[in-house]
């Protein structure tokens, strides 16, 4: 769950970061995000949010591709125009090791997807798809997925151009297999999502 606020003041990078870091050492359950120049806070989520994640993980375990599905919203991407956004996407794709030695806010160097699983907030449309896919393609990731509780798809979002989001947007109903391209390279079914939608 994010929860964005609106400043009449533009916080500078340095400033979020010294903010989101004595958040994180005052409050277990709080990170904080920075997306659009905006502040967001992002807390605990909900038992299917968590078990929509552990379904992608194991997909992608059981794929045996090689790629690690870092997931629980922990790691922290320079992102947007710039890398002057700061977000936690609920999990990143990329090769194991990839984040090996890098601090709280690392930069999108061989991540291939992220992926945001939507909750049930009052900014959810705003932040994961509309303001967070355009973040994401600014800063390079080839793919970002959308796994949508609200209406019950997986939108895949591919052939990201900086200053316009992506390209690309292949969406299908919960139920439907839908085949990721190489280098991810795997056929999800998303018939167990539907347990998962409320």
């Amino acid at each position: 769950m994010t929860v964005m606020a609106q400043h009449t003041s533009q916080m500078s990078v340095e400033e979020f970061e010294e903010l989101a870091a004595h958040v994180a050492k005052r409050f277990d359950a709080v990170r904080l995000e920075f997306i659009n120049g905006r502040v967001g806070v992002k807390g605990m989520t909900d038992g299917n949010h968590s078990e929509v994640i552990r379904w992608l993980q194991e997909c992608f375990l059981v794929a045996g591709t090689g790629l690690w599905l870092y997931g629980g919203g922990e790691l922290g991407l320079r992102v947007e125009k710039y890398r002057k956004g700061r977000a936690l996407p609920d999990a990143v794709l990329a090769p194991r090791g990839t984040f090996a030695g890098k601090g709280d806010w690392t930069d999108t160097v061989g991540v291939l997807m992220t992926v945001e699983v939507t909750s049930y907030d009052a900014d959810t449309h705003r932040r994961d798809r509309e303001e967070k896919p355009l973040g994401y393609a600014e800063a390079g990731i080839p793919y970002y997925l959308l796994i949508d509780r609200d209406d019950c798809s997986v939108t895949l979002h591919s052939d990201p151009v900086p200053d316009e989001g992506y390209r690309t947007a292949v969406k299908m109903s919960f139920g439907a297999k839908l085949s990721l391209p190489e280098p991810l390279g795997i056929e999800l079914d998303t018939q167990e999502l539907k347990q998962y939608a409320g």
